[in-house]
């Protein structure tokens, strides 16, 4: 890879990882609902008006922001706000054998032992992580367990589904979103307007880079790498998305950084490592989830 695609891919890394810390520092001024509601109008107004798409594909992109917008993006934005924010994002990259074992279940792809391996290493990290001090409450971890399982399902779905470009996609299924999150914020948040008034430029920093930083510039720059390149030349940069994201925690919001987390979070990413750098197509691979 060229030196200047490769400092492309880190620079998406690093703005993937420093999401994690920005939906921390979001939520704790702004309802994590509300927050995702404002992050999804932002991208639907950015995106939506330049990037039509054909009317039949309008009930796969609404089954789509089901579970890859009110199941992987509210859970997500609900859990960082409990979670230590590298143990937030070890969590969330469980996404990746989810999707495997889902693809085996459902699509009947061979396991082989290699990705069995990554499997076994990645679940076995989660139990390490349970045994440290890091892990959230058990409420918190499940909703960003249940992320990643909607990322998973997510991408079953774009597997099986109409071919879609992707700002179309991420502008759309925004779109369709909204309605639903909006409805959560109100059923479930209280006091959402003196949130919005009181809010300060943190609060509205995160709207704007959830939104226009980590989905839209993130995210072109991240598929025209794939289009340029082998998938397997590419995929295997998101592996560091979690090792920065610990880094930064650390650095910017005083996380602990114990024996459970770097064991725990080291055998996460090294099954994900075994499963991606299997796998020799993108679409079940690419990280979506920042």
């Amino acid at each position: 890879m060229p030196p200047k695609d490769l400092a492309l891919g880190l620079g998406v890394v690093a703005i993937w990882a420093l999401n994690i810390i920005v939906i921390k520092l979001g939520v704790a001024e702004l309802p994590p609902l509300l927050l995702t509601t404002l992050r999804f109008a932002l991208v639907a107004l950015l995106l939506v008006p330049f990037h039509p798409v054909s009317p039949h594909r309008l009930p796969f992109l609404a089954l789509l922001s089901l579970t890859f917008g009110t199941l992987h993006f509210a859970m997500l934005f609900i859990g960082l706000g409990q979670a230590e924010a590298g143990t937030g994002a070890i969590l969330v990259q469980m996404g990746t054998p989810f999707a495997t074992l889902l693809a085996v279940l459902f699509l009947k792809e061979r396991l082989g032992p290699r990705r069995l391996a990554g499997l076994l290493l990645s679940f076995g990290g989660v139990v390490v992580l349970a045994g440290g001090p890091t892990l959230p409450a058990p409420l918190p971890t499940a909703l960003l367990l249940t992320s990643a399982l909607g990322w998973a399902i997510s991408q079953l779905l774009i597997k099986r589904g109409p071919d879609v470009a992707p700002m179309a996609l991420a502008g759309w299924v925004a779109l369709f979103a909204i309605p639903q999150v909006a409805l959560g914020s109100w059923w479930f948040e209280q006091d959402q307007l003196s949130a919005l008034t009181e809010a300060g430029w943190l609060a509205w920093g995160a709207v704007f880079y959830t939104a226009v930083m980590s989905s839209i510039l993130a995210y072109g720059i991240w598929y025209g790498l794939l289009r340029r390149h082998p998938v397997n030349r590419v995929v295997p940069m998101v592996l560091l998305v979690p090792v920065l994201a610990v880094i930064l925690g650390v650095l910017l919001l005083d996380d602990a950084l114990g024996p459970h987390k770097l064991i725990g979070g080291g055998l996460v990413v090294a099954g994900i490592a075994l499963i991606v750098l299997r796998l020799g197509s993108g679409r079940v691979t690419v990280r979506t989830s920042s």
